[in-house]
């Protein structure tokens, strides 16, 4: 008798890492189930790093979203995996970047394996060295759980062998996937095999004279001298062309998961194909969006346009950038130097929201939609957040024209006796971010404008109507309120253009906080003066 009864899926959190989550374990299911119990292994996700540029912002967001990825697995599933991030280290130099010094030095080793290639920098071994261990300090310093690989290792080392001897099996079969998609000089020369120059270490792009699958060699002509070699493709004395590289490193490591950037869409399609004829299966994966500098252009860690890891970090913590990285993966984002304040009150928004679920479901699917979450790998500690946001912090750096912290503390512990940076270790962070953000780029773009009659009438009203508060402990509601009331008392309509008055006229820019919340820290006696400066201003010009 059969049993009628079905069970229905899980619920899954409303986060696109959960999504991605189920696609792993789809995917990690039927390689099992193919594989059978000889293959109960962890899943494997990699993530990808090319170190012909110093470590770039993206790089850094690549490993952010495929761990959330692989937090959700673990809570969804409780299966064990791995995190492999992945060095190309032995790819050629193609180009010296732009934003390295000794440029010249550099130019000599064009065509050299990366970690072949002296580092500029005069601190390790090799070029490659030098920006793998910039990678692994940074992923570190975020603590990050992962296993770094070097292409160089695991050529060198034997690992690939196998599978590199399977390239040659199906040596044609991989030329044919590859080949009508290249130009035709291109496509007459094409191999996916790169051997190594036995003399000069260069790595080869050359036609295969022929290909030996038997001996595991590939015999080519030196177009230089026209000289005949015979490489190994084993012990690395050749690598893989980029696409059947990729294609050879799932099929060899078994990898489970990996993202990667729109522009490589038809990369991962042809190098999907090429693992298929070696005999695995691609991994599952999601296509994330690219980020955009100031004029909305591509950000290339060879041309260093956009924003650093480093320049991030001076400006906000770390969790903010996390937040970046979190928000709508699949959606082209600005990242340049304005994004900071807002995505960083968001992460505040997120741990305050995270809290009150925590609280009453530590496991609920609520909280694990939510990105703090996932920022804070899973538990969101009581000091965690900030009661000031970033912006207020940043707007009362401004009116104080704060250059230590020291300023800014004086005025928060006014607002709040309680608060220390003992006990609230984010707003301590955040004190010094503004501190520096507000040096570089508040002060330097601050522009008053005067008031207009109307304005000016309403300013007048404000300041005597805050006098009345004035010696009392009036909330940040109450004052709010009443600055609504008198943008309403004087027609201001939309309302909103009677706080781009507060915020042009008093703060000196075009966006700033909610009004109330900034007098009650600001001081009520203190912003009466502030506004009566500024009506004083407008009758001087």
């Amino acid at each position: 008798m059969s049993d009628s009864r079905t069970t229905s899926a899980p619920v899954l959190p409303r986060a696109w890492p959960f999504e991605e989550a189920q696609k792993l374990a789809t995917h990690v299911d039927a390689r099992t189930a193919k594989a059978g119990a000889d293959d109960a292994r962890p899943a494997l996700l990699e993530t990808g790093y090319g170190p012909s540029g110093l470590p770039h912002i993206g790089t850094f967001g690549e490993v952010a979203r495929t761990s959330w990825v692989r937090q959700a697995y673990t809570a969804l599933t409780g299966r064990p995996s791995r995190l492999l991030a992945f060095s190309d280290d032995m790819d050629a130099l193609r180009k010296v970047p732009d934003n390295v010094p000794n440029r010249d030095m550099l130019e000599k080793f064009i065509g050299q394996p990366l970690s072949r290639v002296p580092d500029p920098f005069g601190t390790h071994e090799s070029f490659a060295a030098h920006n793998n261990a910039r990678l692994c300090s940074f992923l570190d310093s975020f603590g990050f759980d992962y296993e770094f690989a070097s292409s160089t290792q695991y050529y060198t080392g034997g690992r690939f062998d196998a599978a590199l001897k399977r390239v040659l099996e199906v040596h044609e079969e991989v030329v044919g996937v590859i080949a009508p998609t290249l130009g035709p000089d291109r496509r007459a020369t094409y191999s996916p095999v790169l051997p190594l120059h036995p003399r000069t270490g260069e790595v080869m792009q050359v036609k295969m004279d022929a290909v030996n699958a038997q001996a595991g060699t590939v015999q080519w002509t030196d177009p230089a001298t026209g000289e005949k070699f015979e490489t190994p493709v084993t012990g690395g004395h050749a690598k893989m062309q980029w696409k059947a590289d990729w294609a050879m490193r799932w099929y060899a490591l078994g990898v489970d998961y990996e993202m990667s950037g729109k522009d490589l869409i038809d990369s991962v399609r042809l190098s999907g194909r090429i693992c298929r004829i070696l005999g695995g299966e691609p991994p599952a994966g999601l296509t994330y969006e690219l980020f955009l500098d100031e004029n909305g252009q591509k950000i290339s860690k060879s041309k260093g346009n956009g924003l650093s890891v480093e320049e991030w970090l001076r400006y906000a913590p770390q969790e903010s950038l996390g937040q970046f990285m979190f928000n709508q993966p699949q959606r082209a984002k600005r990242l340049y130097f304005d994004v900071i304040p807002k995505t960083a009150d968001d992460y505040l928004t997120h741990v305050e929201k995270a809290k009150t679920l925590q609280a009453a479901d530590p496991k609920g699917n609520d909280l694990r939609a939510n990105p703090a979450w996932f920022i804070n790998k899973g538990d969101i500690a009581n000091n965690t957040g900030s009661p000031v946001s970033f912006g207020m912090l940043l707007n009362l750096a401004s009116v104080a024209n704060a250059e230590t912290p020291e300023v800014l503390w004086g005025f928060i512990r006014r607002y709040d006796a309680s608060v220390s940076p003992e006990t609230h270790p984010m707003l301590a962070c955040l004190v010094e971010h503004a501190i520096a953000y507000y040096a570089d780029f508040v002060r330097p773009a601050k522009t008053f404008r005067a008031p207009s009659d109307k304005e000016r009438a309403a300013l007048v009203d404000l300041a005597d109507a805050l006098r009345g508060y004035e010696g009392e402990a009036a909330d940040a509601s109450t004052l709010q309120n009443l600055v609504f009331e008198i943008g309403k008392r004087h027609e201001f309509e939309p309302l909103r253009s009677w706080f781009g008055c507060l915020y042009e006229v008093l703060l000196g820019q075009k966006e700033g906080p909610r009004f109330g919340g900034f007098v009650a820290l600001y001081g009520v006696r203190e912003t009466v003066a502030l506004i009566e400066a500024a009506l004083l201003r407008e009758q001087q010009g």
